[in-house]
């Protein structure tokens, strides 16, 4: 079995690279790249054919490797708390604070009332429990896509700044979002209200991933001061987010109350208060993000691999989650126009900065995995199978659509050339 995973780890990675190039010369973003190679060499294409190493052969094996897209993600979080830098947020802090909860919320409620209508006049396709738990995680979108598209074109500029902490924020709302509706929809199918799940986890959990993720971060910056080193440095640093990683997935419960965390937000911490504290952070991010170029290829191509076409086989899932899909984006757009004209953004910004946010995965899908163990069978099912198809088609159109938004405000040269070294966070100029 090592030798299995050894080998598919390998053609992931070598997979994604190939497929770079031809979509280079398409001016594909590259994740749209990888995530195209992880379908071609996934279960449903060159997987089919079930020679062990040569692809994911099944969705199992891909269920397997979750440990390094839980690493990956973890790296992803981090350099996104590089972008919380006290000296950026106090231009734009308020800004991003208003619009990464506005469109969220926007999002969230708009759904709920179009697919709630969807359920009156289709009550045995999706049910009202459903339907208010996609309106919630209709609030997610893709940090690692979204970060990675920025960081392959060097995008700078007031969009970009405003961009990466709202795709922070968004998280954190969504957490809270995602928690009330999911004590409602049980209270909905058990006819009792459990103020617990609803108020007082969402909140318990937050905090902790932001104390958790401060301490790492304080203690990381003491440890650093040791060492002088560069290779060491970025030992040290890498060992860290690994470390958080593993600690955010620890679960206690004392009493009604569960003490969990989100691995998104500590290592979003962990970097935000390790980027603040440490004089020499900004080199550190650079070196380790070189370190994980492949483990971020290797992230992308998984993600490629594991959307399930199956999903193509239900019209009437493919209907609703088309009304998912549309729904959503109006949603996202209209709440960010909103906002961030009420804040006093540009008229470049108020257009496009909401179609930079389509993108939608793993956050969506984490909340996907939860409602499954928390909802009856049937509501698990439709849910999954419309956040599948929804992920399906925004993992491919998002990032191009990032992608054409930066262009259009002139945060990305069009002629710009990029390298492998492009694609990777903390390597931006301006």
């Amino acid at each position: 079995m090592t030798t299995t995973y050894l080998l598919t780890i390998a053609v992931a990675v070598l997979a994604g690279l190939i497929v770079s190039r031809p979509a280079k010369k398409l001016q594909l973003p590259a994740v749209t790249a990888y995530l195209i190679a992880g379908i071609l060499i996934g279960p449903y294409a060159l997987g089919a054919l079930g020679v062990d190493g040569l692809g994911f052969t099944s969705s199992e094996l891909i269920d397997s490797l979750d440990i390094l897209s839980d690493c990956a993600l973890g790296f992803i979080a981090f350099a996104i708390g590089n972008e919380f830098r006290l000296s950026q947020l106090k231009k734009t802090g308020r800004q991003a604070t208003v619009i990464g909860i506005c469109q969220a919320l926007v999002a969230a409620l708009l759904v709920d009332i179009v697919l709630i209508a969807v359920h009156f006049i289709f009550p045995d396709k999706l049910s009202l429990s459903a339907a208010i738990v996609l309106g919630a995680i209709a609030t997610a979108t893709a940090p690692a896509a979204t970060l990675m598209v920025v960081r392959q074109y060097k995008a700078h500029g007031p969009l970009t700044d405003l961009l990466l902490p709202i795709v922070a924020l968004d998280d954190a709302v969504g957490l809270v979002v995602f928690a009330i509706s999911m004590g409602i929809a049980k209270a909905i199918d058990s006819g009792t209200v459990d103020a617990v799940s609803i108020i007082v986890n969402p909140i318990i959990e937050i905090a902790a991933s932001l104390a958790l993720g401060a301490a790492m971060g304080a203690i990381l910056t003491y440890i650093e001061r040791f060492f002088h080193s560069r290779s060491k440095r970025m030992s040290i640093c890498i060992a860290f987010v690994l470390l958080t990683v593993g600690l955010s997935m620890l679960e206690i419960e004392i009493g009604a109350v569960t003490l969990s965390f989100s691995s998104l937000l500590v290592c979003m911490m962990l970097g935000t208060v390790f980027c603040n504290l440490c004089d020499f952070s900004e080199e550190l991010m650079e070196r380790t993000d070189g370190w994980t170029t492949p483990l971020f290829i290797f992230f992308f191509v998984i993600s490629g691999a594991s959307l399930d076409f199956s999903v193509l086989s239900d019209v009437t899932i493919i209907l609703i989650g088309i009304v998912f899909i549309l729904t959503r984006a109006a949603g996202k757009i209209s709440g960010t126009y909103l906002s961030a004209k009420a804040v006093g953004c540009s008229p470049d910004i108020c257009k496009y900065l909401g179609i930079t946010l389509l993108p939608q995965a793993g956050v969506a899908l984490g909340m996907t995995i939860t409602a499954g163990e928390e909802l009856g069978s049937a509501d698990a099912a439709v849910i999954r199978s419309i956040v599948l198809f929804s992920i399906l088609i925004l993992e491919l159109v998002g990032p191009m659509l990032t992608k054409m938004s930066l262009l259009r405000v002139g945060e990305i040269e069009p002629d710009k050339r990029t390298s492998a070294r492009g694609v990777l966070p903390g390597n931006r100029k301006g």
